[in-house]
């Protein structure tokens, strides 16, 4: 038992390690970081990536990231063509989360190479202003460009569970290094946002929602409740059947459809 407690254990770090090793974050307090020129798009250091949290086990990837088909955006969609509210709160509740990633090296630590750093729309928005700065310019110029520098406060601050990290140009223009094969292998060698996270089938994202959508213990011949704890049903929705053929039915209809609510 010890032996194996070990050898979790071990996994578990390795898991870390690699972890680290593509994702990066700023800690509290000061740090300077370079965002580089995205190997992937070359119009936009930055990508946007939309996430599902909280349905399932764990953190899922909108297919609508490959522009495929999503169940749970297709599900949000038939919520918000009926007149309940509960419908439409759930498909609130069911919208994915935009998450952007952004290549980066941090200063102090360039021996780790580029690696993935992940914000949301707060910092991402005082990038977009950034870049819309002419008196800053092209920030992510290998010759030219500017160092980043982050402040970062915890939640003692913030007075949320998060921390925030605000960002501020550095006056002088740098390049990224003055070795240009290290710059070269900069532009080269970068994690791919889209090949960060696992990739789920459109049947499993749709068992994960109708799972999630579904009390644990509830059957097909339990007794209704006097009073249902939600409305999670789609009440304009009339298809007979049991309750997985009517789950099933809402995305019949949908092949090839490209009208995505985002």
């Amino acid at each position: 038992m010890k032996r194996r407690l070990q050898e979790m254990q071990s996994k578990s770090a390795e898991k870390s390690d690699e972890k680290k090793k593509v994702f990066w974050k700023p800690s509290v307090g000061k740090q300077t970081v370079r965002i580089v020129p995205n190997k992937y798009n070359k119009k936009n250091p930055f990508t946007e990536l939309y996430f599902y949290y909280g349905i399932g086990n764990n953190t899922m990837l909108s297919p609508i990231n490959w522009g495929e088909r999503d169940p749970i955006a297709e599900f949000a969609k038939e919520l918000r063509k009926t007149s309940d509210k509960e419908n439409w709160r759930l498909a609130r509740k069911l919208d994915p989360k935009v998450r952007i990633f952004a290549p980066v090296i941090v200063r102090g630590e360039e021996d780790q190479g580029v690696r993935l750093w992940q914000f949301g729309k707060e910092t991402y928005m005082d990038f977009l202003n950034l870049s819309d700065n002419e008196d800053v310019g092209d920030f992510t110029d290998v010759a030219t460009g500017r160092d980043i520098i982050l402040t970062t406060v915890g939640p003692e601050v913030t007075g949320t569970p998060y921390n925030k990290t605000s960002i501020m140009p550095r006056t002088k223009e740098t390049s990224i290094s003055e070795d240009k094969s290290y710059v070269k292998s900069a532009l080269e060698n970068q994690p791919n946002p889209m090949e960060s996270f696992r990739k789920y089938s459109f049947d499993e994202m749709k068992t994960a929602l109708q799972t999630w959508l579904t009390p644990e213990g509830e059957g097909e011949e339990a007794p209704a409740p006097e009073k249902p704890a939600t409305n999670y049903a789609l009440k304009n929705t009339p298809v007979k059947g049991n309750k997985a053929e009517k789950f099933d039915s809402l995305f019949e209809d949908e092949e090839g459809s490209d009208d995505m609510p985002f």
